[in-house]
C-alpha cells in the first residue's frame, strides 16, 4: 500500500508547517464522501447537513483516508498490567489502533482523548464491539513502567490497552503500519497515526491527529461516525459538533476564561490587551513527567515577586480540551494549597486560546505585553531563575 506512507509524510509536514492548498484538494472527494447525512450542533437544530467544503476548510482535523481492506498485520506485544496481547485476540471487534508515545507532551495527548470521547459518543453500541489499542512509538520509553504511567496519568487504565515490547519488537510494528519514528537527543518524532481496522482483521480507515486543541472534539466526531460505520446497524453517535474552524483566540483579543481554582475572588479571569500576563499552560496528566506540586510552588513564588517586582501576573489556564475529566486538575490544586497558590486557574475549554497563543507543548509559557503580543514563549517547565530573568526582561 504505497499511498499510506506518502500520506503520513504529508500529515507530518502538515502538523508542522500547515496544511497545504494541494493536500486539501486531493481530500475534498474522501470529505465530500464523509459529510452525506451529517448533522449536528446548530446545523443540526436546524435540519441542515454540513457541507463537505466546511470539513475541507477546517485544517483542525483529518477526516480520514480510506484503505483498500487489507488484512491488518499481526503482532504480540505487552500491555500496562505486563499480559501478553496479539491483535488476533480481537477478531469479531472494530479496533482503533493509535501510535501514542508513552511520554508525549504534545500531540498524543490529544489522539488519546479523542479516542476515548469516540467510544463515549457511540454510547452501548460500542460496548463489547469496540476496542481501543495503543501502540507505543518511543523507542526510548519501552519499559511497561512506561505506557502504565501515561494511562494513568490520562485516567484511561482500563479503557484500552496500551501496548510496548523489546526495541527490536516494536520497530518490526511501526515498519508493518508504515508509521514514521524517529529518537534524537532525547526527542522523539511520530506520525500520530490511527488506523480504524473492522471486525475481519481488514485496515479501513487512516486518520492522523492534528496539533490543534480546538479540534479535539471534531476529531473524535469523525472517529465516532468511521467506527460506526464498522458496527452492526451502524449506530449513530451522540453529542456530535459542528465541523466549522473554531477560530483561535490570540493575546489580541479579549477573552474571558472561568476560574477552577488558585487565588481569584471573580468568575472568569480575562486575558488579552490590557495588561501583561505571564500564561503558563498545563494539564494535570503532566505529573507523569514532572513534579507539579513542586511547580506550582514555583509559580507561586513567582507570583509573588512579580507583585514586588511590576512583572506580569500570572495566570495558568488547564488545557481541558486534553483532560479526561474536568475535575482533575482541580483536585490536584486543592491538594496543592488552593487559594494559598496566589494566582488564579483558569480553564480553556475550547481549546481556542492555546491555539491562538500558539502552544505546541504541555506545559507552555507565553509572556504577553499589554498591548496583546507574545513577548516570549516556552515549551516545558523553567527554573525559577529563568523564568524571573524572562520576566524581568520581558517588562522592560
Amino acid at each position: 500500500m504505497p499511498a499510506k506512507p506518502d500520506k503520513l509524510r504529508r500529515s507530518r509536514l502538515a502538523i508542522l508547517v500547515g496544511v497545504s492548498v494541494a493536500v486539501a484538494v486531493v481530500l475534498v472527494p474522501i470529505i465530500a464522501g464523509l459529510a452525506i447525512g451529517r448533522t449536528s450542533g446548530s446545523d443540526a437544530a436546524s435540519g441542515g447537513q454540513i457541507p463537505a467544503a466546511q470539513i475541507a476548510r477546517n485544517p483542525n482535523v483529518d477526516p480520514g483516508t480510506p484503505l483498500p481492506g487489507t488484512v491488518a498485520p499481526q503482532f504480540t506485544l505487552t500491555d500496562q498490567f505486563g499480559a501478553k496481547v496479539s491483535l488476533s485476540q480481537f477478531r469479531g471487534k472494530v479496533l482503533v489502533l493509535a501510535f501514542v508515545d508513552a511520554r508525549c507532551t504534545t500531540v498524543c495527548p490529544l489522539t488519546t482523548v479523542s479516542m476515548a470521547q469516540a467510544v463515549r459518543m457511540l454510547g452501548p453500541a460500542a460496548t463489547g464491539h469496540v476496542q481501543l489499542l495503543g501502540i507505543d512509538a518511543n523507542p526510548q520509553a519501552t519499559a511497561v513502567t512506561d505506557v502504565r504511567a501515561y494511562s494513568a496519568a490520562h485516567r484511561v487504565m482500563h479503557s484500552w490497552d496500551f501496548l510496548t515490547g523489546t526495541p527490536a519488537a516494536l520497530a518490526a510494528v511501526w515498519k508493518a503500519y508504515h508509521v514514521y519514528v524517529a529518537a534524537s537527543h532525547g526527542n522523539i518524532d511520530h506520525e500520530p497515526a490511527i488506523y480504524l481496522i473492522d471486525a475481519r482483521g481488514r485496515e479501513r480507515t487512516l486518520y492522523l491527529t492534528q496539533m490543534a486543541y480546538a479540534g479535539v472534539g471534531q476529531q473524535a466526531d469523525l472517529l465516532a461516525e468511521g467506527i460506526s460505520r464498522l458496527l452492526p446497524g451502524h449506530p449513530a453517535p451522540h453529542g456530535l459538533v459542528s465541523m466549522k474552524l473554531a477560530k483561535p483566540i490570540g493575546p489580541a483579543q479579549s477573552v474571558s476564561l472561568p476560574v477552577i481554582g488558585g487565588a481569584s475572588q471573580a468568575r472568569t479571569v480575562k486575558l488579552g490587551p490590557g495588561q501583561p500576563h505571564l500564561v503558563v499552560f498545563l494539564a494535570s496528566w503532566v505529573t507523569e513527567i514532572s513534579d507539579l506540586r513542586a511547580e506550582l510552588d514555583l509559580l507561586a513564588a513567582y507570583q509573588r515577586q512579580a507583585a514586588a517586582s511590576g512583572w506580569p501576573s500570572l495566570v495558568a489556564v488547564d488545557e481541558s480540551q486534553t483532560e479526561t475529566s474536568p475535575t482533575a486538575l482541580p483536585a490536584l490544586l486543592n491538594q496543592a494549597g488552593g487559594a494559598k497558590l496566589g494566582f488564579p486557574v483558569v480553564a480553556d475549554t475550547s481549546g481556542q486560546v492555546a491555539d491562538g497563543y500558539g502552544v505546541r507543548d504541555l506545559p507552555w509559557i507565553a509572556i504577553t505585553s499589554a498591548t496583546g503580543t507574545i513577548r516570549y514563549s516556552h515549551g516545558s517547565w523553567l527554573t525559577a531563575k529563568a523564568l524571573d530573568a524572562a520576566a524581568s526582561h520581558a517588562a522592560r
